[in-house]
């Protein structure tokens, strides 16, 4: 392929011969956080939408489809790889796509390669990073290093907007020996099943998709910023094991990690040339009206440390630290729009996570509003794989405007299950905390990045009417007693104690407690 060629510093990249080069100085910083911008004009060409090779139904269907004019095909459609070519999609196999190549400026900067979440483009995206942290005391998937990052999951949700969809592997982060380590379900990519070169049926499908859209939707999705989760519900409405809409509005259809072996791509092609503006369901849109709240130094340790993990309007998530035995939160989607003006209709599911211990109580006929309702759980084996354990509750809300749901808006309760805690009934029957021994057991696996570690035993003292007196917590350093206030019992009297969170170059984050004063 020739070079695409533009006047440096133009603003605008222009494609040619299906690449189109990106120069750090076009590059033009736009939009919440300082987003780099890449604008890019895409000639129409005459290429085919499938190489010679696609002889499979689902690549017989989409020739016809584009043949007789009724699917978009991939003009104006971009393809970015993030691992400098280790893991691609064949020109040769959709040569439609526009390839994105960067200059040498960019690359220098890194702005090619690993999680996409600097550079934002104006045109419909799909990529992939066949790549991980595999090293160190934080090695994590590409999809987990944004979810823990500092504002990773608001750069996610701008590529969502955007119309950008990229996959990762989820090398070591999906797989027997530590469970489920995603500490939230998001729609702002897809994750496959392994490591290197397991995202390509991934990159095929989305690539296909594209294709079949009917122009006019297309171009509907990308003006009403619903390209992505259009894509998204697409892809998991049309998985092997989804073929009822029950099916859908479970977990079955929304795991955190997707196997290759999943993807029928006849559904698929079928089911993105069957929508037509109308036709579309809206984006869910949510916020977090209410609820239960946990204060630091009593009902969890950590200064710095918090329960919320991140809110965006698709996704929600948040961390189990307190011993509280029960926590509620109440979740608005009335902010959700339809572009016709329609009222959607609201499905509230739970998604991950044991029903006899997560209730869903809506609190009005449309469903805008719903009271969830968690207790202490278990983990519990992920859908379809029952040698992976997860420690997360999901929880769905699914628009529907007429024959489609809505890729779901996600709720996500991450619980620290490395930890050992005991609950028990206290006078009334309700359950109270009795112990937690924060000392992760060997095969216990814990985030370093999301939970410090803290070496000691807290036991709980409750008075005879069911008061909570203060706890007994014993370690390498010794015993000591707090009352309930989390002040140090001692024979003068009461300490005020800080849990500071510290960390040094090569070691894991910890918690340790001092006394403020003496």
């Amino acid at each position: 392929m020739a070079e695409a060629t533009a006047p440096a510093g133009s603003g605008t990249a222009l494609a040619s011969d299906g690449k189109v080069l990106i120069r750090l100085s076009d590059l033009v910083r736009s939009g919440p956080g300082g987003r780099l911008l890449a604008r890019v004009t895409i000639p129409e060409n005459s290429a085919p939408v499938l190489g010679p090779d696609a002889r499979d139904p689902a690549h017989r269907l989409l020739w016809q489809l584009v043949f007789e004019g009724r699917a978009a095909g991939n003009h104006g459609d971009l393809y970015e790889n993030r691992d400098r070519g280790h893991s691609t999609l064949p020109v040769a196999a959709h040569p439609q796509l526009t390839h994105v190549v960067y200059d040498a400026e960019a690359r220098e900067a890194g702005l090619d390669y690993g999680l996409a979440g600097r550079v934002l483009f104006d045109a419909p995206v799909i990529g992939n990073s066949s790549t991980a942290l595999t090293d160190g005391l934080f090695w994590r998937s590409q999809p987990r290093l944004a979810l823990t990052g500092d504002g990773g999951a608001l750069l996610l949700y701008q590529n969502y907007l955007a119309g950008q969809v990229h996959v990762y592997p989820e090398h070591r982060d999906h797989d027997p020996e530590h469970g489920d380590l995603f500490p939230a379900n998001t729609p702002f990519y897809l994750v496959s099943q392994g490591s290197s070169g397991s995202d390509r049926p991934h990159l095929q499908a989305l690539a296909m998709i594209l294709a079949a859209m009917r122009p006019e939707t297309k171009a509907f999705l990308r003006d009403n910023q619903l390209l992505a989760a259009t894509v998204q519900m697409i892809f998991r409405r049309s998985l092997a094991s989804v073929l009822t809409r029950g099916a859908y509005l479970s977990g079955v259809a929304h795991p955190s990690v997707i196997p290759g072996d999943q993807i029928n791509l006849s559904r698929m092609v079928s089911l993105a040339n069957a929508f037509t503006p109308e036709t579309v369901p809206p984006m869910v849109r949510m916020s977090v009206l209410s609820e239960t709240g946990a204060t630091e130094g009593t009902d969890y340790f950590g200064e710095g440390l918090s329960e919320r993990l991140f809110d965006t309007p698709v996704a929600i998530s948040r961390i189990w630290r307190s011993t509280a035995a029960r926590r509620e939160m109440v979740v608005s989607v009335e902010a959700t729009r339809d572009p016709f003006g329609r009222k959607p209709e609201f499905s509230w599911r739970l998604l991950r996570g044991d029903p006899e211990r997560t209730r869903i109580e809506p609190l009005d006929g449309r469903g805008t509003r719903a009271r969830i309702t968690f207790d202490w759980q278990l983990p519990r084996p992920v859908s379809g794989r029952p040698d992976v354990l997860s420690n997360r509750i999901d929880v769905g809300v699914f628009a529907r405007t007429g024959e489609h749901d809505s890729m779901p808006g996600l709720i996500s309760l991450f619980l620290p299950h490395h930890e050992t805690r005991r609950y028990g009934q206290g006078p009334k029957g309700a359950l109270r905390i009795e112990s937690v021994d924060y000392r992760p057991t060997p095969e216990g696996y814990a985030d370093p990045l999301l939970f410090p570690r803290a070496d000691w035993r807290d036991d709980y003292i409750y008075s005879d009417t069911g008061k909570l007196s203060g706890w007994s917590r014993s370690g390498q350093a010794g015993t000591a007693r707090f009352d309930s206030a989390g002040q140090r019992i001692t024979h003068d009297g009461t300490v005020a104690v800080r849990h500071l969170v510290e960390a040094s170059s090569g070691k894991a984050p910890s918690v340790v407690f001092r006394d403020t004063k003496g």
